[in-house]
């Protein structure tokens, strides 16, 4: 039997797209996931808790991403599309600081992902094509060897990652009160210098321009133009 000249067996037995998944997108992962770790931090979310919240089932949410690795390089890609395009002909150092510090904002606007993601690489596709490959291209083309240009890349994102990794900059108020309070329980005679200079300690750790101006030395470092002003 036909209907259309279709198989009507066919048609009956075509498996149906379930509306869960539908709604449940891998943006749509991304971006819940994303809400539920800034809102009550990195231990909040597990697949039972994210599926609650996006109203789908657990089942559901494995067929889009089969385990927490997954999760992590959907919810890492979908900032990585936040990412700045730098429009061709951009000198080196400034190029490099642009994509650098965007990652930065977008890392310590999100400290509990970095927390998730550990020791995981930041090897998601999106990431790869918004920041990798256009620096180390840049950079090749600048006349970078490409062991100078892996080498440049890796000094920059350990520092920009273990720079967002170790304060969470939406609280700086909380930060800073941690800090001073631990410090000012040590012993003076044991730890004069820490415990002497708390006014100037305290404020360091959540202040921006000490990864800045680390950045900058790590580019001018490496610039194969030399040593120039760069501007944020």
């Amino acid at each position: 039997m036909t209907r259309y000249g279709t198989p009507y067996r066919t048609l009956s037995r075509m498996p149906r797209q379930s509306p869960s998944l539908d709604l449940a997108t891998p943006d749509h992962i991304a971006a819940t996931a994303l809400r539920l770790v800034d809102r009550e931090g990195a231990g909040a979310l597990t697949f039972r808790t994210l599926a609650a919240e996006l109203g789908i089932s657990v089942a559901s949410l494995q067929r889009r991403c089969t385990d927490l690795a997954g999760l992590l390089d959907l919810v890492t890609d979908h900032l990585a599309a936040e990412l700045p395009d730098v429009p061709p002909g951009t000198p080196w150092a400034a190029a490099t600081e642009l994509r650098f510090t965007a990652l930065y904002r977008l890392l310590a606007t999100h400290p509990g992902l970095v927390t998730l993601r550990g020791s995981r690489p930041l090897l998601g596709p999106k990431l790869l094509e918004r920041l990798v490959e256009p620096q180390l291209a840049d950079s090749l083309a600048a006349g970078l060897a490409p062991e100078a240009a892996i080498a440049a890349y890796r000094r920059m994102y350990l520092l920009t990652l273990g720079s967002a990794a170790f304060v969470d900059h939406r609280d700086h108020k909380s930060a800073q009160a941690q800090t001073r309070s631990a410090l000012a329980a040590l012993d003076p005679d044991t730890f004069p210098v820490l415990t002497g200079h708390l006014a100037a300690i305290v404020p360091a750790v959540t202040d921006h321009e000490v990864y800045y101006d680390a950045l900058r030395q790590l580019i001018r470092a490496a610039d194969p133009a030399g040593p120039a002003p760069v501007t944020r």
